[in-house]
């Protein structure tokens, strides 16, 4: 049996990091985690190829040699999956299809899609398989029964070429004990985080150093930090004594909740694994707003004091933020602009508020006749798929003096400075030599502080770094580069942002 994994198109977004890659010669930021990992279920005597669109181009002779297709994809990737899926059917491969996209909103692959393989693949994967090898194929796998993560084979990384990528990735839980209105992750996994065990980790992060990989890995948990106690009595003791055995060739960065700042010994423990980032969905500075939404781990507490917090302590916060609550006020706008500056979060994304199928905000919506359409996956396109209480034009108008703002060259930089001040890394983390490092540099002083009209900007911040923070040189340099490549995603949206 030969299949062929297809990972769709991403388009430019924010967190594609198209033209920040392009900096460091790499293609695309990670690898397809969920396709290695299905494809590693799969009867080992099959062939398997791996084209992901993201870093090479989909041939017709990559679809003429498999026998089937298996294609996972997110919402955002829809139009790329449109049109991998027409491919398919005018050459009539056959095509199994799962993942976050097909399991939100299967009715709409009717009669385009020969297989649905939904929900988690550890449990509806067998049957299909078991189906396929007696000729009693069906249509349609699915199951509201959640995987055990003890169950999850290693990702075949030999499918993947390291080089395209900028980063690796690893799955250690799934699941949220938080349940926002907006976000779809209890729907797809629940609840209740469900983990693997700390020889899996430890295993994962060897099997990817023995093909050969150093550098960025990013833990994809969607709240990383959603059972400290196995956190700090397991996981993390293991990931630390695997890194010091091995000299600490990989960076750490995972997305986590707000509540990861009230535990001081859980911060350490992640910095002296290796962490360095997180992702932390901050949403808005409004009480109200927060209540509404129920994210009510926020509530309450001084949100610049938590970041700072978490600053100091060695990991830099990158954070998510919304706007288009219904009890946003009027002047929600100046207020985040005023947050994300006092905060010094560089990497700030604002988007607007959608609502995702299956969400609790989505039954809302539609119970009040208030949904329009189906939403793009990007909430930064200027797209909402509701009505809204604030007034529409209002709310896009209020949206893009935000994005205008807090992506120009003087606030950006300001912030990034800003950060820097605070940021306390520890002695034990130093900067590896890359040649990447030193590529991406020589070519951010080309683009940025000769041609760029930030140029004034760049080299101001370029000496402080320099003789101030010298250790931090290097952060500088790339989140000068993250700048550029936020405000190139905008750029066509937003005429006049420089």
């Amino acid at each position: 049996m030969k299949i062929l994994l297809v990972y769709p198109k991403y388009p430019d977004t924010f967190w594609g990091f198209k033209y920040a890659l392009k900096f460091i010669s790499k293609k695309a930021s990670f690898p397809p985690l969920g396709l290695l990992t299905m494809a590693a279920m799969l009867p080992a005597e099959w062939e398997k190829r791996l084209v992901d669109i993201n870093v090479n181009p989909l041939k017709d002779q990559d679809l003429l040699w498999a026998d089937y297709v298996f294609i996972s994809a997110m919402s955002i990737q829809k139009e790329s999956v449109k049109t991998v899926i027409s491919r398919c059917k005018a050459l009539g491969v056959k095509i199994v299809a799962g993942g976050p996209l097909f399991t939100s909103i299967p009715e709409e692959f009717e009669g385009d899609v020969d297989h649905l393989v939904l929900n988690e693949a550890e449990i509806t994967l067998p049957p299909f398989l078991d189906d396929l090898k007696n000729g009693r194929l069906k249509h349609l796998y699915t199951s509201g029964q959640r995987a055990d993560m003890r169950d999850t084979p290693l990702p075949l990384w030999e499918l993947a070429n390291f080089k395209k990528y900028a980063s690796m990735n690893i799955q250690y839980s799934r699941g949220c004990p938080f349940d926002c209105e907006f976000c779809n992750i209890t729907a797809l996994y629940g609840r209740v985080p469900r983990t693997k065990e700390k020889e899996q980790v430890a295993a994962e992060m060897e099997n990817l150093y023995l093909h050969g990989w150093k550098g960025s890995l990013f833990f994809v948990d969607d709240n990383f930090i959603g059972n400290k106690a196995k956190l700090k009595k397991e996981i993390l003791p293991a990931i630390i004594e695997w890194m010091e055995k091995r000299n600490h060739p990989f960076t750490l960065f995972t997305e986590v909740s707000i509540n990861l700042s009230d535990d001081e010994e859980l911060i350490h423990m992640m910095v002296q694994a290796g962490f360095d980032t997180v992702f932390i969905g901050i949403e808005t500075p409004n009480e109200e707003s927060l209540a509404e939404c129920g994210k009510l781990q926020n509530k309450n507490r001084d949100l610049i004091a938590c970041v700072k917090k978490i600053q100091r302590s060695g990991l830099e916060v990158q954070a998510g933020f919304i706007v288009g609550f219904d009890k946003d006020p009027a002047s929600i706008f100046e207020q985040l602009i005023v947050f994300i500056q006092k905060s010094g979060i560089a990497t700030a994304m604002v988007g607007l508020l959608n609502a995702p199928r299956g969400t609790k905000l989505y039954h809302r919506l539609k119970k009040e006749g208030r949904l329009l359409s189906a939403i793009s996956g990007d909430n930064t396109d200027f797209s909402i798929n509701f009505k809204s209480k604030m007034n529409h034009e209002a709310l896009i108008s209020g949206y893009r003096k935000v994005v205008h703002t807090i992506y120009s060259p003087k606030h950006y930089y300001a912030r990034v400075k800003k950060f820097l001040k605070e940021y306390k890394p520890t002695q034990a983390k130093t900067f590896h030599f890359k040649f990447s490092r030193l590529e991406a540099g020589f070519k951010s002083i080309f683009r940025l502080g000769i041609i760029g009209r930030e140029r004034i900007y760049y080299w101001k911040l370029f000496f402080w770094s320099l003789f101030r923070r010298p250790r931090l040189f290097p952060l500088a340099i790339t989140l000068a580069i993250y700048g550029f490549h936020f405000r190139k995603i905008f750029k066509h949206r937003l005429p006049g942002l420089q």
